[in-house]
Parts: C-alpha cells; structure tokens; sequence
C-alpha cells in the first residue's frame, strides 16, 4: 500500500474518531456543522499532506495531471472509510438521531399545515399541491422527510459531496503546490 493511500486512511479514521468522541460527548448535538467542518478539513489535509510527500520524494518533472492523481490517492480512500463509517454511524451507532431530525421536521410540518395561511403559501409554491387534500400532502412530505434521513440517503449525499471536493481540492492543491511551494 503506498504512502499516500496510508495518508488518506490515516485521516479518515482521526475524523471517525473525532466523530465517535463527539457523540459520546453530545449524542444528539444541536449542529452537526463542527463535525462536517473537521470532515472537510481532514480532506483537505489529506490531499495536502499526500501530494506534498509524493512531490517531495519524487526525482524529476511531474505532471499536473499526475499531481491531481497523487492528491485523489489520497482523496479517494480518505472519501470510502468515511462514507463506510456514516452509514454505519446512522444506521447502528446513533439510529436517534436520525429520528429526531426526523420528529422536528414533522413538527414544523404539522405546524404549517395548521395554519392556513402558512398552509395556503405553502401549497401555491408548488403545482402539484394545488389539487391535492390537507392529508395527501402532508403523506407526501412525510414520506420525502423518511428518505432524506435514511442512512443510505445520507450516505449516499456523503460519498457524492466528497468526492467532488477531492476533485477540486486535488487540483487547487495541486496549483498552490506547482505556482507557490514547489516552482521551478
């Protein structure tokens, strides 16, 4: 296994740990933001860290093309632990949370739906509302709310974010790396 894979994985599990440490700290945290921003960050970092060992140890001219691949080696395993343990997370380690971001999007749609002004709104902003009954639509939402917060959703959500930002952190990595540190 090369090192910048090493990297990648190294990565990846801190930020699992971060993760775990957090909830066991707040299980059901108010913001999920400072855990995503790690997430982020520890990308980042990965790429960064990656790509500056490969171009340190690497004799000669490299490719910027090679650059970003040598940055998504990193990236790409970073991205699948990750990805792995969210599903894992939300599905086994913490279900709750889920269902209580679930029940407070259910209140806030009861909440709308009881009033009918927010109602009446809320049923012009979309087309296909305008025939349907006050029960329909709500068995619509709700049944849209219950997909957004299924594991494999979020994980889903999760894999496809990431590796687009690997793709743009490789290749701004990769300038910063070939206009700034590393010019010949």
């Amino acid at each position: 296994m090369s090192k910048t894979i090493k990297i990648g994985i190294g990565f990846a599990l801190a930020w699992c740990l971060v993760k775990y440490v957090s909830f066991l700290m707040d299980p059901l945290p108010a913001s999920i933001i400072p855990t995503v921003s790690i997430n982020i960050l520890f990308l980042l970092s990965s790429v960064a860290v990656a790509l500056y060992f490969e171009k340190r140890h690497k004799q000669g001219e490299t490719s910027a093309l090679g650059d970003i691949k040598n940055g998504l080696k990193a990236a790409v395993p970073y991205t699948l632990v990750v990805s792995l343990f969210i599903y894992f997370f939300y599905a086994t380690i913490n279900p709750q949370y889920n269902q209580h971001q679930i029940d407070t999007a259910v209140t806030l749609l009861n909440k709308t739906m009881e009033d009918p002004v927010e109602f009446q709104k809320f049923k012009d902003s979309n087309a296909s509302f305008e025939t349907m009954k006050k029960e329909d639509i709500f068995a619509q939402i709700k049944t849209n709310i219950d997909v957004n917060y299924n594991p494999k959703t979020i994980t889903t959500m999760a894999l496809l974010s990431m590796l687009l930002l690997s793709t743009f952190y490789s290749m701004l990595v990769t300038v910063i790396y070939r206009k700034i540190i590393f010019k010949n």
